[in-house]
Protein backbone atom coordinates (compact mmCIF):
# COMPACT_ATOMS: atom_id res chain seq x y z
CA UNK A 1 0.00 0.00 0.00
CA UNK A 2 1.27 3.44 -0.89
CA UNK A 3 1.49 5.92 1.98
CA UNK A 4 0.43 9.56 1.74
CA UNK A 5 4.08 10.56 1.81
CA UNK A 6 4.67 8.45 -1.30
CA UNK A 7 2.06 9.88 -3.65
CA UNK A 8 2.10 8.19 -7.05
CA UNK A 9 0.11 10.88 -8.86
CA UNK A 10 2.01 12.77 -11.57
CA UNK A 11 3.70 15.79 -10.04
CA UNK A 12 5.06 19.12 -11.26
CA UNK A 13 7.42 19.49 -8.31
CA UNK A 14 9.30 17.28 -5.85
CA UNK A 15 10.41 18.39 -2.38
CA UNK A 16 13.36 16.56 -0.81
CA UNK A 17 15.47 17.10 2.29
CA UNK A 18 19.22 16.54 2.28
CA UNK A 19 20.05 12.97 3.40
CA UNK A 20 16.38 12.22 4.19
CA UNK A 21 14.87 8.79 3.37
CA UNK A 22 13.96 8.12 -0.26
CA UNK A 23 10.52 9.06 -1.61
CA UNK A 24 8.64 7.58 -4.56
CA UNK A 25 7.24 9.83 -7.27
CA UNK A 26 5.59 9.33 -10.65
CA UNK A 27 7.99 10.80 -13.19
CA UNK A 28 8.43 10.48 -16.93
CA UNK A 29 11.31 8.12 -17.59
CA UNK A 30 13.43 10.80 -19.34
CA UNK A 31 13.17 13.04 -16.26
CA UNK A 32 14.17 10.29 -13.84
CA UNK A 33 17.08 9.23 -16.02
CA UNK A 34 18.25 12.82 -16.42
CA UNK A 35 18.22 13.38 -12.64
CA UNK A 36 20.23 10.21 -12.10
CA UNK A 37 22.73 10.94 -14.88
CA UNK A 38 23.32 14.53 -13.73
CA UNK A 39 23.95 13.44 -10.14
CA UNK A 40 21.40 15.95 -8.84
CA UNK A 41 19.74 13.32 -6.65
CA UNK A 42 19.97 9.57 -6.29
CA UNK A 43 17.30 8.25 -8.64
CA UNK A 44 16.34 4.71 -9.59
CA UNK A 45 13.24 3.28 -11.32
CA UNK A 46 10.79 1.37 -9.14
CA UNK A 47 10.89 -2.25 -10.42
CA UNK A 48 7.31 -2.87 -9.22
CA UNK A 49 5.63 0.31 -10.49
CA UNK A 50 6.36 1.40 -14.05
CA UNK A 51 6.69 5.16 -14.40
CA UNK A 52 7.65 5.63 -10.75
CA UNK A 53 11.09 6.59 -9.47
CA UNK A 54 12.70 6.36 -6.05
CA UNK A 55 14.38 9.69 -5.26
CA UNK A 56 16.79 10.48 -2.47
CA UNK A 57 18.80 13.65 -1.91
CA UNK A 58 22.53 13.36 -1.39
CA UNK A 59 24.92 16.21 -0.64
CA UNK A 60 23.59 18.69 -3.22
CA UNK A 61 21.03 21.29 -2.19
CA UNK A 62 19.10 23.80 -4.26
CA UNK A 63 16.54 23.56 -7.07
CA UNK A 64 16.42 22.47 -10.69
CA UNK A 65 13.68 22.51 -13.34
CA UNK A 66 13.64 19.56 -15.73
CA UNK A 67 11.70 20.16 -18.95
CA UNK A 68 10.75 17.50 -21.49
CA UNK A 69 10.06 18.80 -25.03
CA UNK A 70 6.36 19.55 -25.25
CA UNK A 71 5.82 19.12 -21.52
CA UNK A 72 5.67 21.27 -18.42
CA UNK A 73 8.80 21.65 -16.26
CA UNK A 74 9.15 19.47 -13.18
CA UNK A 75 10.91 21.25 -10.32
CA UNK A 76 13.06 19.34 -7.84
CA UNK A 77 13.96 21.19 -4.64
CA UNK A 78 16.43 19.88 -2.07
CA UNK A 79 16.37 21.66 1.29
CA UNK A 80 19.60 21.66 3.34
CA UNK A 81 19.57 20.12 6.80
CA UNK A 82 21.45 23.09 8.27
CA UNK A 83 19.53 26.37 8.66
CA UNK A 84 19.83 28.78 5.74
CA UNK A 85 21.62 31.38 7.88
CA UNK A 86 24.29 28.81 8.83
CA UNK A 87 24.74 27.73 5.22
CA UNK A 88 25.25 31.37 4.23
CA UNK A 89 27.83 31.78 6.95
CA UNK A 90 29.80 28.86 5.51
CA UNK A 91 29.41 30.25 2.01
CA UNK A 92 30.33 33.77 3.05
CA UNK A 93 33.42 32.68 4.94
CA UNK A 94 34.58 30.54 2.04
CA UNK A 95 34.02 33.26 -0.59
CA UNK A 96 34.99 36.36 1.35
CA UNK A 97 36.24 35.93 4.89
CA UNK A 98 35.60 39.57 5.77
CA UNK A 99 32.31 39.85 3.87
CA UNK A 100 29.70 41.63 5.96
CA UNK A 101 26.82 39.93 4.15
CA UNK A 102 27.68 36.62 5.79
CA UNK A 103 26.84 38.13 9.17
CA UNK A 104 23.16 38.54 8.47
CA UNK A 105 23.27 41.86 6.63
CA UNK A 106 21.07 40.59 3.79
CA UNK A 107 18.30 39.05 5.89
CA UNK A 108 18.31 35.51 4.48
CA UNK A 109 16.80 34.08 7.66
CA UNK A 110 13.30 34.83 6.38
CA UNK A 111 13.72 32.23 3.63
CA UNK A 112 13.41 28.50 4.17
CA UNK A 113 14.74 27.42 0.77
CA UNK A 114 18.17 28.06 -0.69
CA UNK A 115 17.26 29.57 -4.07
CA UNK A 116 14.97 32.33 -2.72
CA UNK A 117 17.55 33.19 -0.07
CA UNK A 118 20.36 33.25 -2.62
CA UNK A 119 18.42 35.42 -5.07
CA UNK A 120 17.54 37.82 -2.26
CA UNK A 121 21.18 38.00 -1.08
CA UNK A 122 22.56 38.63 -4.57
CA UNK A 123 19.98 41.35 -5.28
CA UNK A 124 20.78 43.14 -2.01
CA UNK A 125 24.50 43.00 -2.66
CA UNK A 126 24.17 44.19 -6.25
CA UNK A 127 21.97 47.06 -5.06
CA UNK A 128 24.60 48.09 -2.53
CA UNK A 129 27.35 47.87 -5.14
CA UNK A 130 25.48 50.04 -7.68
CA UNK A 131 24.14 52.61 -5.24
CA UNK A 132 26.82 55.13 -6.26
CA UNK A 133 26.44 54.32 -9.95
CA UNK A 134 28.10 51.80 -12.23
CA UNK A 135 31.83 51.40 -11.92
CA UNK A 136 33.78 52.47 -15.00
CA UNK A 137 37.16 51.36 -16.22
CA UNK A 138 39.31 50.82 -19.28
CA UNK A 139 38.64 47.91 -21.60
CA UNK A 140 41.01 46.82 -24.39
CA UNK A 141 39.26 47.03 -27.77
CA UNK A 142 40.46 45.66 -31.11
CA UNK A 143 38.36 46.52 -34.15
CA UNK A 144 38.19 47.65 -37.76
CA UNK A 145 37.59 51.42 -38.02
CA UNK A 146 37.40 54.14 -40.65
CA UNK A 147 39.67 56.43 -38.61
CA UNK A 148 42.91 55.71 -36.81
CA UNK A 149 42.36 55.52 -33.08
CA UNK A 150 44.92 54.33 -30.56
CA UNK A 151 47.46 51.91 -32.05
CA UNK A 152 47.57 50.52 -35.57
CA UNK A 153 47.67 46.71 -35.65
CA UNK A 154 50.11 46.44 -38.51
CA UNK A 155 50.36 42.65 -38.70
CA UNK A 156 46.57 42.29 -38.68
CA UNK A 157 46.20 45.07 -41.27
CA UNK A 158 48.59 43.28 -43.64
CA UNK A 159 47.02 39.87 -43.04
CA UNK A 160 43.42 40.96 -43.53
CA UNK A 161 43.63 44.04 -45.75
CA UNK A 162 46.89 43.96 -47.68
CA UNK A 163 47.08 46.94 -50.02
CA UNK A 164 43.85 48.54 -48.72
CA UNK A 165 43.79 51.89 -46.98
CA UNK A 166 40.44 51.56 -45.21
CA UNK A 167 39.16 50.21 -42.94
CA UNK A 168 42.04 50.27 -40.46
CA UNK A 169 42.79 47.58 -37.86
CA UNK A 170 43.28 49.44 -34.57
CA UNK A 171 43.62 48.72 -30.86
CA UNK A 172 42.79 51.17 -28.07
CA UNK A 173 41.60 51.39 -24.47
CA UNK A 174 37.98 52.50 -24.01
CA UNK A 175 36.66 54.03 -20.78
CA UNK A 176 33.37 52.23 -20.29
CA UNK A 177 30.96 50.54 -17.89
CA UNK A 178 31.23 47.29 -19.90
CA UNK A 179 34.02 45.93 -17.69
CA UNK A 180 34.57 42.58 -16.00
CA UNK A 181 33.04 43.58 -12.65
CA UNK A 182 29.76 44.77 -14.17
CA UNK A 183 29.61 41.86 -16.60
CA UNK A 184 29.83 39.34 -13.74
CA UNK A 185 27.03 41.09 -11.83
CA UNK A 186 24.83 41.33 -14.95
CA UNK A 187 25.33 37.64 -15.73
CA UNK A 188 24.54 36.54 -12.17
CA UNK A 189 21.31 38.57 -12.22
CA UNK A 190 20.34 37.07 -15.60
CA UNK A 191 20.94 33.51 -14.43
CA UNK A 192 19.00 34.00 -11.19
CA UNK A 193 15.98 35.29 -13.09
CA UNK A 194 15.79 31.92 -14.86
CA UNK A 195 15.85 29.79 -11.72
CA UNK A 196 12.72 28.12 -10.36
CA UNK A 197 11.42 29.30 -7.01
CA UNK A 198 12.54 32.94 -7.00
CA UNK A 199 9.83 34.91 -5.13
CA UNK A 200 7.88 37.50 -7.09
CA UNK A 201 9.11 40.49 -5.08
CA UNK A 202 12.74 39.36 -5.38
CA UNK A 203 12.29 38.78 -9.11
CA UNK A 204 10.92 42.31 -9.49
CA UNK A 205 13.98 43.76 -7.75
CA UNK A 206 16.30 41.61 -9.87
CA UNK A 207 14.63 43.00 -12.99
CA UNK A 208 15.37 46.48 -11.66
CA UNK A 209 19.05 45.59 -11.23
CA UNK A 210 19.14 44.17 -14.76
CA UNK A 211 17.78 47.46 -16.07
CA UNK A 212 20.56 49.34 -14.26
CA UNK A 213 23.08 47.06 -15.98
CA UNK A 214 21.37 47.21 -19.39
CA UNK A 215 24.42 48.68 -21.16
CA UNK A 216 26.65 45.88 -19.89
CA UNK A 217 27.28 42.72 -21.92
CA UNK A 218 26.24 39.48 -20.24
CA UNK A 219 28.68 36.56 -20.41
CA UNK A 220 27.61 33.87 -22.86
CA UNK A 221 27.09 30.42 -21.38
CA UNK A 222 30.17 28.28 -21.75
CA UNK A 223 32.56 31.23 -21.81
CA UNK A 224 34.97 31.59 -18.87
CA UNK A 225 34.24 34.34 -16.39
CA UNK A 226 36.51 37.37 -16.85
CA UNK A 227 39.17 37.99 -14.23
CA UNK A 228 38.96 40.94 -11.88
CA UNK A 229 41.37 42.21 -9.26
CA UNK A 230 40.23 43.65 -5.91
CA UNK A 231 41.38 47.25 -5.66
CA UNK A 232 40.49 50.38 -3.75
CA UNK A 233 38.49 51.62 -6.75
CA UNK A 234 36.17 48.59 -6.88
CA UNK A 235 35.97 48.03 -3.10
CA UNK A 236 32.19 48.62 -3.02
CA UNK A 237 31.78 45.73 -5.49
CA UNK A 238 33.79 43.13 -3.57
CA UNK A 239 31.01 41.45 -1.58
CA UNK A 240 28.65 41.36 -4.56
CA UNK A 241 31.33 39.92 -6.85
CA UNK A 242 32.29 37.14 -4.44
CA UNK A 243 28.65 36.11 -4.08
CA UNK A 244 27.93 36.44 -7.80
CA UNK A 245 30.92 34.20 -8.55
CA UNK A 246 29.60 31.57 -6.16
CA UNK A 247 26.25 31.70 -7.95
CA UNK A 248 27.74 31.38 -11.42
CA UNK A 249 30.02 28.53 -10.38
CA UNK A 250 27.04 26.47 -9.19
CA UNK A 251 24.35 27.26 -11.76
CA UNK A 252 23.99 24.51 -14.30
CA UNK A 253 22.20 24.22 -17.63
CA UNK A 254 22.25 20.97 -19.53
CA UNK A 255 20.65 19.91 -22.81
CA UNK A 256 20.38 16.20 -23.50
CA UNK A 257 20.38 14.76 -27.02
CA UNK A 258 16.60 14.32 -26.83
CA UNK A 259 16.02 18.00 -26.18
CA UNK A 260 15.42 17.60 -22.45
CA UNK A 261 16.62 20.62 -20.48
CA UNK A 262 17.89 20.87 -16.90
CA UNK A 263 18.11 24.41 -15.55
CA UNK A 264 18.88 25.20 -11.93
CA UNK A 265 21.23 25.85 -9.08
CA UNK A 266 22.79 23.23 -6.81
CA UNK A 267 25.34 23.63 -4.04
CA UNK A 268 27.64 20.71 -3.29
CA UNK A 269 27.68 20.66 0.51
CA UNK A 270 30.78 18.44 0.48
CA UNK A 271 32.72 21.15 -1.34
CA UNK A 272 31.24 23.97 0.73
CA UNK A 273 32.17 22.28 4.02
CA UNK A 274 35.66 21.43 2.78
CA UNK A 275 36.23 25.03 1.65
CA UNK A 276 35.06 26.42 4.98
CA UNK A 277 37.19 24.07 7.11
CA UNK A 278 40.39 24.59 5.12
CA UNK A 279 40.04 28.37 4.83
CA UNK A 280 39.06 28.76 8.50
CA UNK A 281 42.06 26.67 9.61
CA UNK A 282 44.40 28.75 7.46
CA UNK A 283 42.97 31.96 8.91
CA UNK A 284 43.39 30.60 12.44
CA UNK A 285 47.13 30.20 11.86
CA UNK A 286 47.42 33.57 10.15
CA UNK A 287 45.71 35.22 13.11
CA UNK A 288 48.36 34.03 15.58
CA UNK A 289 51.26 34.84 13.25
CA UNK A 290 52.90 31.45 13.68
CA UNK A 291 54.63 31.59 10.30
CA UNK A 292 53.08 28.29 9.16
CA UNK A 293 51.88 27.97 5.58
CA UNK A 294 48.89 25.96 4.42
CA UNK A 295 48.23 24.27 1.08
CA UNK A 296 44.84 23.07 -0.12
CA UNK A 297 44.45 19.87 -2.16
CA UNK A 298 48.19 19.40 -1.80
CA UNK A 299 49.45 16.69 -4.21
CA UNK A 300 51.68 13.92 -2.86
CA UNK A 301 52.45 10.27 -3.66
CA UNK A 302 51.99 7.25 -1.47
CA UNK A 303 54.63 5.04 -3.07
CA UNK A 304 58.31 5.49 -3.92
CA UNK A 305 57.61 5.07 -7.65
CA UNK A 306 55.19 8.04 -7.51
CA UNK A 307 52.44 5.96 -9.13
CA UNK A 308 49.77 6.38 -6.44
CA UNK A 309 48.67 10.00 -6.12
CA UNK A 310 46.87 11.49 -3.16
CA UNK A 311 45.64 15.02 -2.41
CA UNK A 312 44.83 15.79 1.23
CA UNK A 313 42.40 18.67 1.70
CA UNK A 314 44.80 20.60 3.95
CA UNK A 315 48.52 20.23 4.64
CA UNK A 316 50.25 22.54 7.12
CA UNK A 317 53.94 23.29 6.66
CA UNK A 318 56.49 24.46 9.18
CA UNK A 319 57.62 28.11 9.03
CA UNK A 320 60.13 29.21 6.39
CA UNK A 321 59.12 26.55 3.88
CA UNK A 322 59.75 23.61 6.17
CA UNK A 323 58.43 20.06 6.03
CA UNK A 324 54.75 19.08 6.43
CA UNK A 325 53.73 19.21 10.08
CA UNK A 326 49.98 18.42 9.99
CA UNK A 327 47.38 16.97 7.63
CA UNK A 328 43.57 17.38 7.60
CA UNK A 329 40.72 15.93 5.56
CA UNK A 330 37.21 17.43 5.82
CA UNK A 331 34.22 15.10 5.57
CA UNK A 332 30.68 16.45 5.27
CA UNK A 333 28.93 13.59 6.97
CA UNK A 334 27.37 12.89 10.34
CA UNK A 335 28.39 10.07 12.64
CA UNK A 336 26.22 6.99 12.30
CA UNK A 337 25.24 4.47 14.94
CA UNK A 338 28.32 2.39 14.21
CA UNK A 339 30.67 5.35 14.08
CA UNK A 340 32.31 7.05 11.12
CA UNK A 341 33.27 4.95 8.06
CA UNK A 342 36.48 2.97 8.50
CA UNK A 343 37.58 3.99 5.01
CA UNK A 344 38.22 7.52 6.29
CA UNK A 345 40.66 6.16 8.85
CA UNK A 346 42.50 4.08 6.25
CA UNK A 347 42.80 7.13 4.01
CA UNK A 348 44.20 9.28 6.81
CA UNK A 349 46.63 6.51 7.80
CA UNK A 350 48.00 6.58 4.24
CA UNK A 351 48.40 10.36 4.41
CA UNK A 352 50.28 10.20 7.71
CA UNK A 353 52.56 7.42 6.47
CA UNK A 354 53.48 9.21 3.25
CA UNK A 355 53.99 12.59 4.95
CA UNK A 356 55.94 11.19 7.91
CA UNK A 357 53.46 12.39 10.55
CA UNK A 358 52.50 10.72 13.81
CA UNK A 359 49.04 12.25 13.87
CA UNK A 360 46.29 12.92 11.32
CA UNK A 361 43.03 14.83 11.62
CA UNK A 362 39.59 14.11 10.17
CA UNK A 363 37.02 16.90 10.54
CA UNK A 364 33.34 15.97 10.25
CA UNK A 365 30.18 18.04 10.05
CA UNK A 366 28.64 16.53 13.18
CA UNK A 367 29.17 13.70 15.63
CA UNK A 368 28.19 12.26 19.00
CA UNK A 369 31.33 13.68 20.64
CA UNK A 370 33.48 16.70 19.70
CA UNK A 371 36.69 14.64 19.55
CA UNK A 372 37.89 11.06 19.37
CA UNK A 373 41.34 9.56 18.84
CA UNK A 374 42.48 6.17 17.53
CA UNK A 375 45.95 4.72 18.13
CA UNK A 376 47.00 2.58 15.15
CA UNK A 377 48.60 -0.70 16.19
CA UNK A 378 52.31 -1.18 15.39
CA UNK A 379 52.45 2.19 13.58
CA UNK A 380 52.77 4.78 16.34
CA UNK A 381 50.18 6.93 14.54
CA UNK A 382 47.15 8.57 16.16
CA UNK A 383 44.16 9.57 14.02
CA UNK A 384 41.93 12.28 15.47
CA UNK A 385 38.27 12.68 14.55
CA UNK A 386 36.81 16.13 15.18
CA UNK A 387 33.11 16.94 14.93
CA UNK A 388 31.82 20.45 14.14
CA UNK A 389 28.24 21.29 15.02
CA UNK A 390 27.05 23.48 12.14
CA UNK A 391 23.84 24.44 13.97
CA UNK A 392 25.65 26.61 16.49
CA UNK A 393 26.38 30.32 16.26
CA UNK A 394 29.32 31.34 14.01
CA UNK A 395 31.41 32.42 16.99
CA UNK A 396 31.11 28.97 18.53
CA UNK A 397 31.93 27.27 15.24
CA UNK A 398 35.07 29.36 14.79
CA UNK A 399 36.06 28.61 18.38
CA UNK A 400 35.87 24.89 17.56
CA UNK A 401 38.05 25.52 14.50
CA UNK A 402 40.61 27.27 16.72
CA UNK A 403 40.72 24.20 18.98
CA UNK A 404 41.41 21.97 15.97
CA UNK A 405 44.16 24.38 14.88
CA UNK A 406 45.80 24.14 18.31
CA UNK A 407 45.94 20.35 17.98
CA UNK A 408 47.46 20.70 14.52
CA UNK A 409 50.19 22.98 15.83
CA UNK A 410 51.23 20.26 18.29
CA UNK A 411 51.33 17.37 15.80
CA UNK A 412 54.61 15.40 16.21
CA UNK A 413 56.54 13.97 13.27
CA UNK A 414 57.58 10.33 12.88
Amino acid sequence: MTSAAESVDPVDHVELVEHAPAVRRALPDPVGRALAAAGIVEAAPDPYAPGHWSLRAGNKVGAVAVTVPGGEPITVRVTPKVPIVRLFFLLGYSCDRKGSWREGGVGVAEHRDLVPALAHAVERQVDDALRQGLLQGYKAVEESALVVRGRLREAEQIRRRFGATLPVEVAYDEFTTDIAENRILRTAVERLLRLPGVPRDVRRRLLHQRARLAEVTAIVRGQPLPDWLPTRLNARYHHALHLARAVLDNISVEHTPGGLRIDGFMFDMNKLFEDFVTIALREAFLAVGSGHTARFQDPHHLDEAAAIRMKPDFVLYEPDGGAPCAVVDAKYKAERRGGYPDADLYQMLAYCTALGLREGHLVYAKGNAPHAAHQVRHAGIVIHQHALDLDQEPSGLLTDIDEVAQRLANTPRV
